[in-house]
């Protein structure tokens, strides 16, 4: 039983593989009793659904699979969706939860016939085996099935463990069947019925308290307002209102820098005066005017050698953070592409907590075979590096095999289900995306520098002093001895450091002429907003969610329009201050006639950029603080993924924890019904404010199309113009550095990528499919208006193929 179809198909190849070639190896009479059983007609067991297979003794496999979860927890309450409390929901089939719009009636009629199937061949099997992601969802997953479909068959099953999909790891897992994992399936099943509860009640409550407002107040209803809230789900909104607060509430208070400019032998220090912030105008301009054109003395000078060791392993979330930092893909967006690397065997299972590589894996062999890949992300680019050309991996390969021993610098996070991200080193069977091989490069150049040897880096600070009373430094940061840093090169971030020696010619008591003095007024700033990235590393710190779940909690915030993502304008560098008229001037004492000034740039980056509550994310907030405030605290949830780790250890047991969910409802139920008229008004009220400030409209799913021909660095993604509404594929790039491309796209149907590029104008290629007057039509295109394969001759102008718009 795999858990995806993917899965099940690369599991039928490993084991028909190997199956084929080890069955010649055994007696004649094996043989023969093999010749006999293909012989026979075929058992009831044979399946026209999923793939069977011929084992060793004339054993036949079924690698059935499933589509993810094919059951989920229902109410018993018919879907009357003003029922609560919901304490005892039971699994069932989706086919029966899913049958709302065509898509879900699709998927619904697919799940029908997977189990029926599943059912029907599970009856006459000798044998099951779980072959499902070895960790609690995909338990979870292979339990329902194993238990409803195959009709109790889950305690005699065998549990199949792998962390990658090569054909080695696969067949060893096989030649070693686990028994059931029974304490990973009651951490699962308890975490699915915990946040259900949660879920469900709390959502129906909250969503009630707004309908009924509406009831009483006599609105006329024009739809039923679904609003949702959980135990996850809260505490993430509420850091997010938190910081919110904190920006808003932040007095902008000025301070002063001095910097200055030295010289000798005609070379420019650059320095600044310490210490770095001057509380008072007067004090910083009677510093500049004591220092300008005066001497300055070296008296001292420091240098600080530092080693810095390489970085440790990915799990999932710190590949998620390094992914952002370097592409700004978000963490849902990492983990799709990982899982989609994981599914052509390219990299071991990316959902792993994980810091370390244990030696089983064959650093050696792993490395060898990484060698052998063609890394022609990076062919003849410096990406951005000056410190010299990037290194592939054979070179990697060749500097650490030379090594006595292969050592990993280890992280202290474990998982005892999977080892950190590491890469399989086999060869892609087809062509990947520009995001698969981004982030298969990162995955790969990880790996290599967790092996290699420390990098050392040499810090000069250098003090001059002006008429023995004013003082001055100058810094300089720079890589002394690179180490892993060249495995890594295209990703360390390099910014804080010096190519070029500035300092090492002065000595002590040099005499030093100061040729610029220069007065910067500034002012105290919030802290910024949270971007998908630091709210994801938020959850972790605080211990809220799982690995696997963080970032579809942050897509439910964005789905229920609790937050939004604001994005920066596209500006230019400059000096210029710019006056606003806000709550700075309100908040601190200045003369009638003042105004505070700031930069621009640094007022628009931290204030107009990141993740922001909407209207209704800030009521839902504010109302639980006040009415049920450990929905929204973190202690409630860090408690519960307590007690879901311990029945994990089998510390405690599935009832115990469960049974204290209920409790812990049934609490919040009784505040809410308490307080369910003051909870409807609050959030009635963020509701209106939010549709007259801000129309709700669906949000539209990013669909990423290829890397940008134009700029190379941005994607292309499908975007949609504010006045016409219509759809276009547009580069991400275009807020940052003004990227113009542009180009018009079908207005109906769904948009996907193909992942080629057009041999004409190196544009993406994407499929546009849909149905046009009850014709179902898929068409492949290139996306660039003026490609040359557009142009038709003068014949073809007049009779051009028919499009769907």
């Amino acid at each position: 039983m795999c858990e995806k179809p993917s899965v099940a198909k690369r599991i039928a190849q490993a084991l028909s593989t190997y199956y084929h070639d080890h069955r010649n190896h055994y007696s004649d009479k094996t043989s023969d009793q093999e010749q006999k059983n293909r012989s026979q007609p075929p058992q009831p067991t044979s399946s026209t659904l999923f793939t069977t297979i011929r084992g060793l003794n004339g054993q036949d496999y079924i690698i059935c699979h499933a589509l993810g979860h094919l059951y989920g927890l229902s109410d018993n309450n018919k879907g009357s969706r003003k029922a609560f409390p919901v304490l005892d929901p039971t699994w069932l089939p989706l086919s029966i939860l899913k049958k709302k719009g065509p898509s879900s009636k699709y998927l619904a009629f697919k799940i029908e016939k997977i189990l029926r199937e599943i059912s029907q061949i599970s009856k006459n099997a000798s044998g099951f085996i779980h072959a499902c992601d070895y960790d609690q969802e995909g338990e979870v997953i292979g339990y329902n099935i194993l238990e409803h479909a195959c009709h109790h068959k889950y305690s005699i099953s065998k549990r199949a463990k792998f962390s990658s999909l090569t054909d080695e790891e696969i067949i060893q897992s096989f030649n070693n069947l686990l028994p059931p994992n029974e304490k990973l399936k009651d951490a699962g099943t308890s975490r699915h019925m915990i946040d259900f509860i949660y879920g469900i009640n709390l959502s129906r409550a909250l969503t009630n308290s707004v309908n009924k407002k509406k009831e009483s107040a006599g609105e006329i209803k024009k739809g039923y307002q679904q609003l949702s809230i959980g135990r996850v789900q809260g505490p993430t909104l509420a850091f997010v209102v938190e910081r919110e607060k904190e920006i808003e509430n932040h007095i902008f208070e000025p301070y002063w820098n001095v910097i200055a400019d030295f010289k000798k032998n005609n070379q420019i220090i650059k320095t600044y005066y310490y210490p770095q912030r001057i509380d008072t105008k007067p004090v910083a301009e009677n510093i500049v005017n004591s220092c300008k054109n005066q001497l300055g003395k070296v008296t001292n000078i420091k240098i600080i050698k530092t080693s810095i060791r390489p970085p440790i392993p990915f799990n999932l979330g710190d590949l998620q953070k390094e992914a952002y930092r370097l592409f700004r893909f978000t963490p849902s967006y990492t983990l799709s592409i990982a899982e989609k690397l994981y599914l052509a065997a390219l990299i071991s299972y990316p959902r792993t907590s994980s810091q370390k590589l244990p030696s089983p894996i064959n650093y050696e062999k792993i490395i060898k075979a990484v060698s052998t890949l063609n890394n022609n992300l990076h062919q003849d680019s410096s990406y951005g590096n000056k410190t010299g050309s990037i290194l592939s991996y054979s070179e990697i390969s060749i500097k650490l095999l030379a090594n006595k021993t292969l050592k990993p610098n280890e992280g202290k996070e474990t998982d005892p289900a999977h080892p950190a991200i590491y890469p399989t080193g086999q060869k892609p069977k087809q062509k990947l995306e520009d995001s698969e091989l981004k982030l298969l490069d990162l995955i790969i150049r990880r790996f290599f520098s967790a092996f290699g040897k420390d990098a050392s880096s040499s810090q000069s600070t250098v003090t001059i002093t002006v008429k023995d009373k004013y003082t001055f430094k100058a810094e300089e940061k720079k890589i002394v001895f690179e180490g892993w840093i060249q495995y890594y090169r295209p990703y360390f971030d390099l910014s804080g450091f010096v190519n070029l020696d500035s300092l090492s010619f002065l000595k002590p008591d040099d005499i030093l002429e100061n040729i610029k003095m220069e007065l910067l007024e500034k002012f105290t700033q919030p802290p910024p907003r949270y971007n998908q990235s630091t709210l994801l590393q938020k959850m972790e710190r605080e211990k809220i969610g799982t690995k696997a779940t963080r970032s579809e909690i942050i897509g439910t915030l964005f789905k229920r329009n609790y937050i939004t993502n604001l994005v920066p304008p596209a500006t230019t560098a400059t000096n210029q201050s710019v006056t606003y008229d806000s709550k700075i001037s309100k908040n601190y004492p200045i003369s009638n006639n003042q105004k505070v000034k700031t930069s621009k740039l640094e007022y628009t980056g931290v204030q107009k950029s990141g993740l922001r509550p909407t209207e209704i994310g800030i009521a839902i907030v504010s109302s639980m603080k006040k009415y049920i405030p450990n929905i929204v605290s973190t202690s409630l949830t860090q408690d519960m993924e307590t007690q879901l780790e311990q029945i994990e250890s089998g510390n405690s047991t599935s009832i115990q924890v469960v049974e204290k969910a209920r409790t812990q409802i049934k609490e919040a139920i009784q505040s809410f019904n308490i307080n369910e008229t003051k909870i409807g008004q609050e959030i009635s009220l963020a509701l209106e404010a939010n549709r007259t400030t801000n129309p709700s409209r669906k949000p539209i799913a990013l669909v990423a199309l290829g890397t940008c021909p134009v700029c190379k660095n941005g994607n292309l993604i499908v975007k949609k113009a504010i006045k016409s509404k219509k759809r276009f594929a547009g580069c991400t790039s275009y807020a940052s550095t003004k990227c113009l491309a542009t180009s018009p796209l079908p207005q109906k149907g769904t948009i996907k990528s193909t992942g080629k590029r057009c041999e004409k104008c190196n544009w993406p290629i994407i499929i546009a499919s849909g149905n046009n007057q009850g014709k179902k039509y898929q068409w492949e295109f290139c996306i660039n208006s003026q490609c040359p394969l557009k142009i038709y001759s003068n014949s073809d102008k007049k009779n051009p193929p028919s499009q769907p718009t």
